[in-house]
């Protein structure tokens, strides 16, 4: 048997629409559908030298262009039209310590535990980190500004002998300039490369103050793990190299891309170039976990009862 048609005319009043109202969201749905699209694009383009980069910092860098575009679009929806087409990153979890303790050189105390850092070069953090080039690994040198997040210095080596974090440390250096009379310090791990004495002269010769974390305390130099990750794992996306000069070209690139495209949310959102440009407090912007936020009201509530 065969249905008969209803007409669209028909069709609209069984939901109390006009036809009219009908061709309407039909044009508007075609037209966030385009806008939708464009986005993806941008958030493409972005992904290109950042590929692991966040949602939330994706939004962030994308508001200015949906402005520019009339598109509007919230965190929410945001993140709900990544995930529609699976762009969205997985977190990953995996840890190699490169940190060699066990040795005979001097190892200095931990002097940044209660310092407050409000301004560029007074706090710098190292950090080594493996990269994975053909069949075996190359070891990847940071120096990052504390207060900027900036990688001031970095080197790539085929070892873990010292001569990587020398030469980070003297990019660092050589981009500082001078400083007045401020005071800096330079906080590590206690890895035997960081108390060697070729480093622990090359500090002490520009005045630099020492301080390193306590045994078995990785805790201690957080900021560091965090930006070898964030370089590793979000922007190299951890995958390997065909070549040691490949893999320092491709790192050259990715510290580039981090330090002047990727905002941090613990500098109010600025990229680390923009806030090593300023000084004072830094808005932190990051948003806690359910989990995370639980545990903080649980804490708040115990102050409240004590």
């Amino acid at each position: 048997m065969q249905h008969p048609l209803v007409s669209m005319r028909e069709l609209c009043g069984l939901f109390g629409k006009s036809r009219q109202a009908w061709y309407d969201g039909q044009k508007q749905e075609d037209q966030t559908t385009l806008e939708y699209e464009l986005l993806l694009e941008q958030v493409r383009a972005i992904r290109h030298d950042l590929p692991r980069i966040g949602a939330e910092k994706l939004h962030l860098m994308t508001a200015d262009w949906c402005h520019q575009h009339g598109i509007k679009i919230g965190r929410d929806r945001f993140t709900e039209l990544l995930k529609e087409h699976n762009l969205l990153v997985p977190r990953r979890t995996r840890k190699v310590s490169t940190t060699i303790s066990h040795h005979q050189y001097f190892k200095y105390s931990n002097l940044v535990k209660d310092v407050k850092v409000n301004r560029p070069n007074q706090l710098w953090v190292s950090d080594i980190t493996y990269i994975q080039v053909v069949n075996r690994f190359s070891y990847l040198s940071l120096i990052t500004d504390a207060y900027s997040k900036k990688i001031v210095g970095w080197a790539l080596k085929p070892n873990l002998g010292v001569g990587g974090p020398v030469a980070a440390l003297r990019m660092a250096l050589a981009q500082k300039g001078t400083n007045g009379k401020k005071k800096l310090i330079h906080h590590s791990d206690r890895g035997i490369q960081y108390c060697s004495k070729q480093y622990t002269s090359l500090l002490l010769g520009h005045d630099i103050l020492i301080s390193m974390t306590s045994q078995n305390e990785s805790s201690e130099n957080q900021i560091a793990e965090r930006v070898n990750r964030t370089i590793k794992e979000e922007i190299l996306e951890n995958r390997g190299f065909h070549s040691h000069d490949h893999a320092a070209a491709e790192i050259e690139r990715a510290i580039k891309a981090y330090n002047l495209v990727r905002p941090h949310s613990s500098c109010d959102y600025l990229t680390p170039e923009k806030a090593h440009l300023r000084e004072g407090e830094l808005r932190k912007k990051w948003r806690l976990s359910n989990r995370h936020r639980q545990r903080k009201i649980q804490i708040e509530e115990l102050e409240e009862i004590s």
